[in-house]
């Protein structure tokens, strides 16, 4: 295993502010932030932190949207030596309570508007740390006002008490250098949340070295079209998903480019944003590309500076890479990867052709095996079979799932592989090809969603005896979320609207069904298991008549 240039994520960024200190690291809301601003604001928060108890190896959960604070953050959580974990700004308090206690978090850095939940998660966790940011904290004093006065800006109730802190504070106040941690790079530098087969999401330990091997690779996949540190990246993605962070997040790390930020997508924004800035890059799951397609207004604008437009989190349907091509003369390259292996395990190549349908080639960190599914025996070579992947500083194990670990990892030849799950095939030229997927997730606008999760929350209803949720192909969003309810027998007058309104009270926005169809029973096999393959079955035979 080679060593590598920098120990740690931030000693890797501060090495990029030396080199480029003038340069722009981040844009956010019309304002820029040098790599030397950017590094003193991290040099400061992490000082914060440290008055506030923070040491090497607390986690440390991230509660907010893409912004500059989330920057700022997340570089002084990596010069504590902490650990980040980033997570989706939508969670309700259930999911934050579940992610704190597997966690064992001891502090949270939060949007204003969701300092209610934290509130109520703190009752039940070991948070005793909150630091309470506003979406423009970090612009100038004027823009903060305007956005005040014109009631631009959403801001959230917060109690002033001794558990709080504000970020603008532990920025702008002067407070004794944070100790050196000594980060190594085979030290847990963030978890992130993934879902799959079970009820609750599953957290991945990524270490640092794993971390700056996948960044560096997934920029270097650019390198025929223009140097690193010339990119422009219009990060369409959110920096809590593996996307958003080693294909945007990553340029100021181990790259010199620029990261334009947005809290949401607004695509007059994004728009606007790439032809003021020249954004060279343009990053994004499938649904972002058809939206950008359909928009009204696209053709007010000059997109004429992109030159790499990647997508992935779900297969990208041809007909828009089609479009895209006759409309922008622009390739959108797409890439395969997963949570589990620090993002990409395949890409699309940018100095030569990618056959139609393809993922790409496999980058150059990985190992990949192609077995038969559920089992370590190879395929013939062109037949499709499950994708196994490794590598040198590979995630180990989830966190506290000892049962689902061993269903994900398997140790073949003294060598650890991560089971992906995924049908695929390699051709002769040893591009990749997604054919299938063998466990019951659904990929709705990028996201991995567990169907046993909503069939949990759907049979804590007490109207509901059984229930099945199935993923419907979409072409806008990937697949749209189905259940199939069956009530019990003494129930009367329940419609789909009330159990949409459970779910909604219970689980993210994203992962609320869509349709919901009531049933007498579901189809199970002789020993009792819920046969979620013929009701996809079914679906697909509706979709055919």
């Amino acid at each position: 295993m080679a060593s590598l240039p920098f120990p740690s994520i931030f000693k890797s960024f501060s090495a990029m502010a030396a080199k480029y200190p003038n340069k722009i690291a981040v844009s956010f809301l019309g304002t820029s932030f040098t790599y030397s601003a950017l590094l003193g604001l991290a040099e400061r928060f992490a000082a914060g932190l440290a008055t506030l108890g923070i040491r090497k190896g607390d986690r440390v959960i991230m509660y907010i949207p893409n912004s500059a604070q989330f920057v700022v953050s997340w570089l002084g959580i990596q010069r504590l030596g902490a650990v980040a974990v980033p997570i989706t700004p939508i969670y309700t308090v259930v999911d934050l309570r579940y992610i704190a206690n597997d966690t064992g978090a001891k502090a949270i850095v939060c949007q204003d508007r969701n300092y209610g939940y934290v509130k109520q998660a703190m009752q039940d966790t070991a948070i005793r740390t909150v630091v309470v940011t506003n979406v423009a904290d970090l612009l100038p004093l004027w823009k903060r006002a305007f956005g005040f006065i014109a009631d631009k800006v959403p801001a959230g109730k917060v109690e002033k008490a001794p558990h709080v802190a504000f970020l603008r504070n532990l920025v702008t106040k002067s407070h004794p250098s944070a100790p050196d941690p000594q980060t190594r790079e085979d030290d847990v530098a963030e978890i992130l949340y993934t879902g799959g087969t079970t009820k609750h999401p599953k957290g991945v330990p990524l270490n640092q070295g794993l971390f700056l091997v996948s960044a560096e690779e997934q920029l270097g996949v650019r390198d025929a079209l223009f140097p690193k540190d010339q990119d422009v990246i219009l990060g369409g993605a959110p920096l809590f998903h593996i996307l958003g962070q080693t294909c945007s997040l990553s340029t100021i790390v181990v790259g010199g480019g620029t990261l334009i930020l947005q809290p949401r997508v607004n695509l007059d924004a994004v728009f606007d944003s790439i032809s003021s800035l020249k954004a060279k890059s343009l990053i994004g799951v499938p649904a972002f590309y058809r939206m950008i397609l359909e928009h009204d207004r696209v053709d007010q604008y000059d997109l004429s500076s992109l030159k790499y437009c990647f997508s992935a989190g779900d297969v990208l349907p041809i007909e828009v890479a089609k479009r895209w091509k006759a409309r922008f003369g622009l390739d959108i390259y797409q890439g395969y990867g997963a949570t589990e292996t620090c993002g990409g395990i395949v890409m699309s190549p940018t100095d030569r052709e990618t056959p139609p349908l393809s993922m790409g080639l496999k980058v150059a960190s990985k190992e990949i095996k192609i077995v038969e599914p559920g089992s370590t025996e190879p395929v013939n070579q062109g037949d499709p079979g499950e994708l196994l992947v490794s590598s040198d500083r590979m995630v180990q194990a989830y966190l506290n799932k000892p049962e689902e670990t061993a269903g994900a990892f398997a140790e073949i030849d003294g060598r650890l592989w991560y089971r992906t799950s995924d049908i695929v095939r390699q051709d002769e030229n040893g591009f990749l090809y997604f054919v299938d997927r063998t466990v019951d997730t659904i990929k709705h606008k990028g996201y991995r969603i567990s169907a046993s999760e909503i069939e949990a929350v759907l049979q804590e209803h007490p109207a509901v005896i059984e229930s099945c949720v199935v993923g419907i192909p979409d072409q806008k969003v990937g697949e749209r979320i189905k259940a199939f309810v069956v009530l019990k027998k003494d129930v009367k007058g329940i419609t789909g609207y009330e159990l949409t309104k459970w779910c909604r009270g219970r689980m993210v926005a994203y992962k609320i069904p869509q349709y919901i169809e009531f049933r007498d029973m579901l189809p199970k096999s002789k020993v009792g298991k819920l046969l979620r393959r013929e009701i996809r079955s079914e679906e697909k035979k509706r979709r055919e008549t």
